[in-house]
């Protein structure tokens, strides 16, 4: 039986087939079908999948949301993914470094060096880039995970730690602690920390900060619309499920900010959404049209807040397959790619 990061090992042939890795009986050995935000034309990328265990809710909680066990949470813990966020149901899909460089880098702030994820493509020369906000649990692998997925695709990604003054909220079990972490998070802070690491980003000879976009999840959604709501330098912003309105976090809602935005926003949001209406996003979208500024929303009728996310119950393959590759198209046709 195959188990933990021992089953995996990195193949020297990008185009190698994928690799299966099970954490459970080999009665539940499964193919491993690959994920299309990890296709591309050219290229089947190898992937690890594993069965893991989550909540179908990032920012809160309903009866039953967490039923985790003792071995659910091993697991987690043992694959680096958000412990508060699993579901037993969940297959997650890992891809790999080859081609990459992937690496933990240290970027300056106005009070301490804050750590990042970073991967980019191993080739030579300069290569558009991609800012990436984590949801509320923080740069755990399924960030990372993006991360390397955006880097297959061409980008430098980098995800920096923006709560890792107060905490890592994915090594708790207990949603109120994570959205206490993430709720001592000023907006001035993270908009610095936003500062910081694309000033490190400008630094590097490997990235061309002309190309530069952003994108995030959950609470990184709703940060993508504040970005691109403050800094000249995002010349293209996707939004996954990102809040719209006045909500926990000490922030700005975006919708009041809509008259500052600086490029345009391509939103994803899920018609299931129980945190994010149909009504909140009917009056962004009037925001924007009012405020004469380029935004586009789309909603999947059937999908849940965190549809992307692969290692939760509320993943969605069929509108991950449509908005990942939207996604990708939206940057290129703004300059980033």
């Amino acid at each position: 039986m195959l188990r933990g990061r021992d089953a995996f090992r990195a193949t020297d042939d990008a185009v190698a087939a994928p690799t299966i890795a099970v954490l459970h009986t080999p009665p539940l050995l499964t193919p491993c079908v690959l994920a299309p935000q990890c296709r591309d034309n050219n290229h089947n990328y190898p992937l690890r999948r594993l069965t893991l265990v989550t909540l179908t809710r990032a920012e809160g909680t309903q009866p039953g949301d967490l039923d985790l066990t003792r071995r659910s949470i091993a697991l987690a813990v043992a694959g680096g993914y958000a412990v508060a966020a699993y579901s037993a149901d969940a297959e997650t899909i890992t891809t790999d470094s080859v081609g990459l460089v992937t690496e933990t880098v240290e970027i300056q702030t106005a009070d301490r060096k804050i750590p990042g994820f970073l991967a980019r493509p191993a080739a030579k020369g300069k290569h558009p880039v991609v800012f990436v906000n984590s949801e509320v649990f923080g740069v755990h692998e399924w960030v990372k995970d993006i991360c390397r997925r955006l880097a297959k695709a061409g980008y430098v990604a980098l995800a920096p730690d923006l709560f890792v003054r107060t905490g890592d909220p994915s090594k708790t079990t207990d949603m109120t602690v994570v959205m206490n972490i993430v709720k001592a998070q000023p907006e001035a802070q993270v908009l610095g920390d936003t500062t910081a690491s694309l000033k490190y980003l400008a630094a590097q000879p490997y990235a061309d900060m002309k190309r530069l976009g952003t994108t995030g999840f959950c609470w990184g959604g709703g940060a993508v619309w504040r970005d691109c709501e403050t800094f000249p330098e995002f010349k293209a912003g996707v939004a996954w499920y990102g809040p719209l309105k006045a909500g926990p976090y000490p922030r700005t809602p975006p919708i009041d900010g809509v008259k500052d935005l600086k490029c345009p926003v391509l939103g994803l949001y899920g018609g299931q959404d129980k945190s994010i209406t149909a009504k909140d996003i009917e009056d962004m979208r009037a925001a924007l049209k009012a405020a004469g500024k380029e935004g586009e929303i789309i909603v999947y009728p059937d999908s849940q807040h965190g549809f992307l996310a692969d290692y939760r119950t509320s993943y969605d393959p069929k509108a991950s397959a449509d908005a990942w590759p939207k996604m990708l198209a939206f940057f290129k046709a703004h300059g980033v790619a």
